[in-house]
């Protein structure tokens, strides 16, 4: 019955993450990720249902498109690989039950808002605050969850600000405020400030990189934050024990 309940995760997961990968691509642009249905963003001509099947699609085409040849990026099938396996990892934790659906929907959302992150060096509102309220759910103290999302972000702006008066340009972005409080209401305090470390930390070498091969000072960091609380959300009985045994 678990091997079986494993698939339809893994399967649902997929299929999740190919519907992330249409608001992925359409958000950003202020398309509507409804109507009308998936198409070649090169040629236009629709895409035939079998074709769209997550994973199996993309092979089957070949990384191009039916139509036209144009190359489909190898992104997709990862984000829908990706979204299974995380699926899977919150299943394992959680059990087939509300507080899957809400723990999936905030990392789903936070690999999305990734994703964009990564493109544009800019989120949307809409799925940033998607991720924050559903992570007020992920557990049956809503109200400590809400609490702890506040002084996250809270604690965050006070340091932007004093930060970006020192350094005189933007320290820190709304988006990755916003992203904080998802990271208190999902994990508390303690683990949130330890996701941050792990997070930054994380970020360090890409940062150095992104500095010297491109000239840019700005890394999108909404990726980085989401690893680090994935991390510490799978790990977090350790974690805690960790911060137990250095502050007691």
């Amino acid at each position: 019955m678990e091997n079986i309940e494993l698939i339809f995760v893994f399967l649902l997961g997929i299929c999740i993450g190919s519907f992330l990968n249409v608001v992925i691509y359409r958000i950003p642009k202020q398309k509507s990720i409804i109507n009308p249905p998936s198409s070649c963003p090169a040629c236009g001509a629709r895409i035939k249902p079998w074709h769209n099947i997550p994973i199996i699609g993309w092979f089957i085409l070949k990384g191009k498109c039916a139509n036209c040849g144009a190359k489909i990026s190898i992104r997709y099938p990862i984000i829908e690989v990706l979204t299974g396996l995380i699926a899977v990892i919150v299943y394992n934790k959680t059990g087939l039950n509300i507080f899957f659906v809400t723990n999936f929907g905030v990392f789903a959302t936070l690999l999305a808002l990734s994703m964009i992150d990564f493109d544009y060096k800019a989120v949307p509102d809409s799925l940033n605050l998607l991720a924050l309220t559903l992570a007020f759910f992920t557990s049956t103290e809503i109200m400590n969850n809400f609490t702890n999302a506040l002084i996250l972000m809270g604690g965050m702006s006070l340091i932007r600000y004093y930060v970006s008066y020192f350094i005189k340009r933007e320290a820190m972005g709304e988006g990755d405020i916003i992203v904080g409080g998802t990271m208190g209401a999902l994990l508390g305090i303690k683990l949130a400030l330890v996701a941050l470390f792990i997070g930054s930390a994380i970020a360090i070498i890409p940062s150095i990189y992104n500095r010297i091969k491109n000239s840019d000072l700005e890394l999108p960091f909404i990726p980085f934050l989401a690893l680090g609380t994935f991390i510490v959300w799978i790990f977090s009985d350790y974690f805690m024990q960790l911060w137990s045994n250095i502050y007691g």
